[in-house]
Formats: C-alpha cells, structure tokens, sequence
C-alpha cells in the first residue's frame, strides 16, 4: 500500500488492475490441462487477491470511497470468478458442466453474501452498536434479491440486537459477544476468496475442475450453514442469559 499511496495510484485502479490480472486468470484456466498454465492462472489469482484487499485499503487511506468504487470492488469480487467458472464451463462444454458451473456460481454468490453480513454484523457488536431495524433492500429487482439475503440473517438475529441495544454497557457486551462468536466467525473464513482460488487450481492440477464445483456447492454450502447456525446460538446464549425475567403478573402474586 504505501508504494501505491506514493504513486498516486486510486483505489479504483488498483480495482481495474485487479480485474484485469483475474481476467488473465481466466484466460489461463482455459488451458487447465496443461499444468504450467494452471500454475500460471493460480499466480495471477493470488496477484487479483493482493488487489481486491488493497483497493479498499487505498480508498480509506485516502478517503476516496465511491459508489464507483464499490461497484469495481464488486465487480472485482464475483466478476473474476464468474470469467474463471465460465472459461471452464466452456473448455469441457457439456450441458452438466453448465448445470454444474452456474449452481456453483449461485452458491457462491450466495454464501459470499451470508458471510460479508455475518462479519459486518460481528465487527459492528465488537463497538456496542446495535441494529434499530433490518435495512430494506433498494435498487432493481437482482440489487434487491442480493441484498434481501443478507437481510433476511438481519431479521433472524434481532433478538441479539435488541438485547444489545437495551444492556447497559453495550461495549462490554459486544466484547463478551465477541470472545464466544468469534469461532464460528473463524471456521465461516473457509468462504473466503483465498480458499476457492486454491481450489481451483487443486482442482484444475487433479485434472477435473468439477471438483471445484462440486466443493463449491456440497462443502461450502454446508460451512456457510453450519457457521450460520453456530452464530445464531451464540447470538441466543446471550439473549437467554441477558434479558431480565418477566415480573409476575398481579394473579401468580396472589396464588404465591
């Protein structure tokens, strides 16, 4: 980063820097049965990856944040794994590699998306801030079925939030939540992009990148539930052992 910050390089850049090397990712993993190319696709992944983290990195640093920018970022995410997943697909061109290639990309979107929220959601309680409601999901109508999932985990976990919102000292709190959610936090990292891009390329060398795929929608999915689980529990825990019991009502006073 600070090379970039001397330079004068934008955020959004780097972004289109990102893509472009995930792009000749892509254009290389069209050859995965030769072993050098697939060795060539997993080092311009890695390079791809150093620019999705550093791009977000340049804009705080520099407080050039913009929709622009996160619409690149955005891009830069689940762009270059749609080119990897489609240049794939094509080299084996059979109609159960298209099945097997855009399942895989759902998956993905999808468990990307449940993941982001949950560690928004986890770095947000760290600071004892609370949720007043679940955000309503704008835009058109794709936008709002993304962003609808995340939400939807918003709606579940209001219990915790609420619980969180009404403690008198919501720091503390959120430290204690975090001491105990931060496993099922760390075992939900096996979502990130580091691990498909390694997949990939274990896939490709084995010399079948249905592999991939199908570690993508068996595998992951059952990390992505199973996190989602685990989190919930910490989450109910806390609402169990933090709210205040009920007063008696005047008539089990009375019978007492």
């Amino acid at each position: 980063m600070p090379l970039a910050l001397a330079r004068g390089i934008s955020a959004n850049a780097v972004s289109v820097a990102g893509l472009c090397l995930g792009g000749l990712a892509a254009l290389a993993y069209a050859q995965w049965d030769s072993w050098a190319l697939a060795l060539v696709g997993l080092v311009l992944s890695v390079g791809w990856l150093i620019a999705d983290g550093l791009d977000g990195m340049v804009a705080r640093a520099t407080k050039t944040a913009s929709p622009l920018g996160r619409m690149l970022d955005g891009l830069c995410d689940h762009g270059v794994f749609a080119l990897i997943y489609i240049s794939l697909a094509i080299t084996i061109d059979t109609p159960e590699a298209w099945i097997l290639a855009i399942a895989a990309g759902c998956a993905h979107a999808v468990q990307s998306n449940m993941y982001e929220g949950e560690r928004s959601r986890f770095h947000r309680r760290l600071k004892g801030i609370a949720l007043d409601a679940p955000p309503v999901p704008t835009g058109n109508a794709l936008v709002r079925f993304y962003d609808g999932v995340a939400s939807s985990i918003d709606r579940i976990a209001m219990p915790f939030e609420r619980t969180l919102g009404q403690a008198s000292d919501p720091v503390a709190l959120g430290a204690s939540y975090g001491a105990r959610a931060v496993a099922p936090l760390r075992f939900m990292a096996l979502l990130t992009a580091n691990v498909r891009v390694w997949a990939i390329f274990v896939a490709c060398f084995a010399g079948n990148p249905r592999i991939f795929w199908w570690f993508e929608i068996v595998p992951l999915t059952l990390v992505a539930i199973v996190g989602l689980v685990w989190h919930r529990r910490v989450e109910r825990a806390f609402v169990r052992t933090t709210t205040p019991p009920r007063p008696k009502t005047a008539s089990r006073m009375h019978l007492s």
